[in-house]
């Protein structure tokens, strides 16, 4: 194997190492749906269900109540942002982030998680070569996640919605939890790779001056992605060509 130009890689969760993209897509869906129906029943208006378009702009990726607040304004519609403490499902900011975090949890326990083919073997691949491994993600179940697929100890860093809470730390796109897994790994951005499925990530990546943004387009969003952020764009890591395609490129987008 030919010597590698770069020393570390941070793996968004959702959508990248775990299928629970799907999920998490699902449990935003069902938590909408069930308020702007009750809304719109309350307001005698039409109801206008919560769609994937609406989950790609307005929600995934980012922090749960960010998320809420986000999709909420784009339907011009004004709630209390409430305390994170609210009962799921209150007519809060905070109570329809717990009630989305309910759902999931539901579906979690229901239906397992699975674990994308691909980026299982380059995770074998990047230990085996002493690459330093990272997670950062928005969510706050990645560590039970994680747990409950046997790859939590793989990371070196974990850097998720309970650490950038203690930490203070922003919420993609801002690249935060990002560069904060950089620095846990003892590397720096310019000799690290992000992998990411969200536009909010790869532009957190981007803002971060990271060596190389991956985008893994599994929602066919490749143009969503090139356009805010990822170097290249794949559907799925397969297509990379292990460690060395990586290798290649992060060396062609840094010559």
């Amino acid at each position: 194997m030919e010597k590698l130009a770069f020393d570390a890689v941070i793996f968004d969760m959702d959508g990248v190492i775990t299928k629970t993209a799907i999920t998490h897509a699902a449990a935003w869906k069902k938590m909408f749906d069930e308020f702007l129906q009750k809304r719109a029943e309350d307001l005698g208006e039409t109801f206008v269900e919560f769609t994937q378009a609406d989950y790609l702009l307005y929600v995934d990726g980012k922090p749960r109540y960010k998320g809420v607040a986000s999709f909420l304004e784009s339907r011009n519609i004004s709630i209390e942002f409430g305390a994170t403490t609210d009962e799921p499902g209150q007519e809060t900011v905070c109570g329809l982030g717990n009630r989305k975090n309910e759902a999931f949890n539901e579906v979690i326990e229901r239906d397992g998680v699975e674990v994308y083919e691909s980026t299982a073997q380059m995770l074998k691949d990047l230990t085996a070569a002493g690459i330093k491994l990272g997670v950062a993600s928005s969510s706050k179940n990645c560590a039970p996640v994680l747990e409950a697929v046997n790859l939590l100890q793989t990371f070196g860093a974990r850097v998720d919605g309970v650490v950038s809470a203690e930490l203070g730390l922003s919420g993609k796109p801002e690249p935060d939890i990002f560069t904060t897994a950089c620095q846990m790994l003892g590397s720096t951005p310019a000799k690290s790779i992000v992998v990411e499925d969200a536009v909010s990530g790869v532009q957190a990546g981007a803002k971060g001056n990271f060596g190389l943004t991956l985008g893994i387009a599994r929602e066919n969003n490749e143009k969503e992605l090139a356009e805010n952020g990822a170097d290249f764009v794949v559907a799925d890591l397969e297509e990379v060509g292990g460690i060395n395609g990586l290798n290649k490129l992060f060396v062609s987008n840094n010559s």
